[in-house]
């Protein structure tokens, strides 16, 4: 671009994309920057030209300004978000009634369980690679459809072999959504918003949980949904796995038919006009209404090496650590109530346990299981509320730590109660804290690394969770009828190692993203 020396180092002139409009006409993506053509204070030379300025790309969003364009990111990608949590939690629901239509023993179910988390391992670094490739939106749109197809499909699996199957690949698509979603939203969020939005965004999880929890406890025991399919016996939990299909596939329709390319992740693939297009959508819907001008194996070795290399570690850590802990004790929450509801008491109690190989010993279902599993999903309400109104003043590292810590401690105490009351509580307890965890490591985890690394770095932890889920639900199949002791102790001691971990994190709060 040809400079006026006259003025100092002013931009060479531009007309206006249309109107008296504002809008962006060129982007340097190799010095990260967006020129803009704007009319300054309605000053032009004779011809109808207007004067250009340099942005940067944090100062672009700031320029896009808030508004519905934002609101309705978050719509879209809170629903992509809960459809994961309702694709990963549905199994625990149908546990207690599909074990023995499936002739599943607590190994079985340990193995069923684990089934999502190993799809989730294999899936989150392969689709974060693709995410930093060749765009967030394609692989939010593929990974998605897997998911929900492939979970669809795992309702007319006969045999056990094949359900797990079907999980394990449903669990490659929801290990691809995961990592993205959060790296796709944060690339289009002002700065000083980002940390409220992200944890925003974190609440759909809850949403997820509520759903699911709502989802069965309203069509696993009604006995109309039973029916028979050719030689399949179709039981209600059946029906409820098509039903935790539809949000994944859903999510998929509107990212492919509303949603835009993240313009960061434009920039730095050199593909500059369509940039220009999505601050231009941004802008004009933000602005609606609103007078206003628009002022125009590689990835790994990067991230533990260099000024990340320790940040690296210390997350490694703390996503194997909670990942173990919250997934290896949640998705088994709906057996260990049902255990509850044998004992009356402790979840650890002796109890005897109907044979899954004796169908009429799940039926009638037990709705005070779905009634507990439906209140302790709800009371992650509390934290995502706490976790949006503190995050941008607290930082995520602060509440990362200190959340881990006290649900480390709701945990251990668990395994101390000695009645139903009690183990509901503190259930509900570790529910609101635990989410609070979620929501700052979701937070923290975009904000520590670049652009060309976020989704691959993402996917790759989210990987390593992925390992420690598995890990926690098989340790729990295996000892849940001889010693549920250990696991439970070993999810406590694995949180309080998280927490501790957490206070080595740099501070991220209202950080730019580089």
């Amino acid at each position: 671009m040809s400079r006026n020396t006259n003025g100092g180092d002013q931009e060479a002139r531009r007309p206006l994309l249309s109107g008296d409009h504002l809008g962006p006409t060129e982007l340097d993506s190799d010095e990260g920057e967006v020129i803009f053509d704007r009319r300054v204070s309605g000053i032009t030379d004779e011809a109808g030209w207007s004067a250009t300025k340099r942005l940067t790309y944090e100062e672009a969003v700031e320029q896009a300004g808030f508004g519905l364009f934002h609101w309705l990111l978050l719509v879209v990608c809170g629903w992509a978000n809960a459809s994961d949590a309702v694709e990963i939690l549905c199994v625990s629901f149908l546990l207690p009634t599909a074990r023995c239509d499936l002739l599943l023993s607590s190994s079985d179910m340990g193995l069923l369980t684990a089934s999502i988390f190993l799809g989730m391992m294999v899936g989150g670094y392969m689709w974060g690679y693709l995410a930093d490739q060749r765009g967030r939106r394609k692989v939010l749109v593929v990974s998605l459809t897997v998911n929900g197809l492939f979970g669809g499909l795992a309702s007319m699996a006969p045999w056990f072999w094949l359900f797990l199957l079907l999980r394990f690949i449903s669990g490659i698509g929801v290990g691809g959504s995961i990592p993205v979603i959060f790296s796709y939203f944060s690339e289009f969020m002002p700065r000083l918003r980002r940390g409220a939005m992200i944890s925003a965004l974190a609440t759909f999880w809850m949403a997820g949980n509520i759903l699911a929890a709502g989802l069965a406890w309203l069509v696993i025991p009604r006995t109309w949904a039973h029916f028979s399919l050719g030689t399949l016996d179709f039981q209600s939990w059946r029906l409820f796995v098509v039903l935790c299909s539809v949000p994944s596939i859903s999510s998929a329709v509107l990212f492919k038919f509303l949603m835009p390319e993240s313009p960061k992740f434009l920039m730095e693939a050199g593909r500059e006009k369509e940039a220009i297009l999505v601050f231009r959508q941004m802008f004009d819907l933000n602005m609606k209404g609103i007078e206003k001008d628009f002022p125009g194996l590689l990835p790994i070795k990067q991230m533990f090496s260099g000024s990340v290399k320790a940040r690296s570690f210390v997350l490694l850590i703390i996503f194997y650590c909670i990942s173990f802990g919250y997934y290896g004790l949640w998705m088994w929450f709906p057996e260990l109530f049902a255990r509850v509801e044998s004992s009356g008491g402790s979840p650890c109690a002796n109890v005897s346990l109907p044979s899954p190989f004796n169908n009429q010993s799940c039926y009638p279902v037990k709705t005070a299981v779905y009634m507990e599993g439906f209140i302790i999903a709800a009371s992650n309400l509390p934290g995502n509320i706490f976790t949006i109104l503190i995050m941008d003043s607290t930082g995520g590292k602060t509440l990362l730590s200190c959340s881990l810590i006290m649900s480390s401690l709701s945990v251990f105490l668990i395994y101390m109660v000695q009645t139903k009351a009690q183990s509901l509580g503190l259930s509900c307890i570790f529910s609101g804290v635990s989410v609070i965890a979620w929501n700052a490591l979701d937070v923290v985890g975009t904000e520590l690394y670049p652009t060309q690394l976020r989704s691959s770095a993402l996917g790759f932890f989210t990987g390593v969770g992925r390992v420690a889920a598995i890990m926690g639900n098989v340790a729990f199949g295996k000892m849940v009828d001889s010693n549920c002791t250990v696991p439970i102790l070993l999810v406590s001691a694995l949180l309080l190692t998280g927490g501790l971990m957490a206070l080595l994190l740099p501070q991220t709060r209202q950080t730019e993203l580089t």
